[in-house]
């Protein structure tokens, strides 16, 4: 069977997670500590970067990005004739617009928001001997910076069916999987973003989201909404 290594409230890893079950393809869980990554995890991507993707019979794939565009790339050589949503769906406009999502959301959001906000509520915690205690002026601005990319989710949901058009495709996969995790700890005002909210209530509603939704950390509960699929 193939095997994913990840872990439970990488964004990243969960992108993959929900892509591999809208494309029906099943795979092992092998969860990874991201603050204590053994040899073993190294040797397959030196990079030491979630998630990996390891094919039976097939190559290892290391990266969100490199994943996805493999399996897009399976998807229009291998017709299964169900249907599966496309990754990167329309012409090469309306993929290139999918794609400049996908970045966004991975690169910016993650850099302005997700990466250091799951540092400091999970991660720091969980290493072994840490008593680090967040942040107080680092959480208000990732707060602030929240806004400005829900604003930006409601403009693109407001005028569009999906986030990049018409179709669903990895660039809401990608929004979902960030946002998922910040909702986990708490921290998006859904009420002051109705476009937004009301995006991710039919994408939370998606079969795939459901593993994500039963995911729990020891120690760290998700509020009561987090696994609401109409809060």
């Amino acid at each position: 069977m193939h095997q994913l290594r990840h872990f439970r409230l990488c964004p990243f890893s969960r992108s993959i997670r929900i892509l591999l079950r809208e494309v029906d393809i099943e795979v092992e869980l092998v969860e990874e500590q991201p603050f204590n990554l053994q040899p073993e995890f190294l040797a397959l991507n030196p990079a030491g970067e979630l998630p990996v993707l390891l094919l039976e019979n097939g190559p290892t794939l290391c990266g969100a990005y490199s994943i996805s565009e493999f399996l897009a790339e399976e998807l229009r050589r291998k017709p299964t004739g169900a249907q599966l949503i496309p990754c990167f769906p329309g012409n090469r406009e309306e993929r290139a617009e999918v794609r400049r999502l996908v970045d966004w959301f991975f690169r910016k959001l993650d850099r302005e928001v997700s990466r250091d906000l799951l540092f400091e509520k999970v991660l720091a915690r969980m290493e072994p001997g840490n008593a680090h205690s967040p942040d107080v002026e680092l959480l208000r601005s990732l707060s602030a910076n929240l806004r400005y990319h829900m604003s930006y989710i409601s403009y693109l949901a407001q005028g569009r069916k999906w986030l990049a058009g018409e179709d669903l495709s990895f660039a809401d996969i990608a929004a979902a999987a960030q946002l998922s995790v910040i909702d986990y700890l708490g921290e998006v005002p859904w009420d002051d973003y109705p476009f937004s909210k009301d995006w991710y209530v039919r994408f939370k509603s998606r079969p795939s989201m459901r593993p994500l939704l039963a995911d729990k950390l020891p120690g760290i509960a998700p509020p009561a909404h987090y696994t609401d699929l109409d809060f």
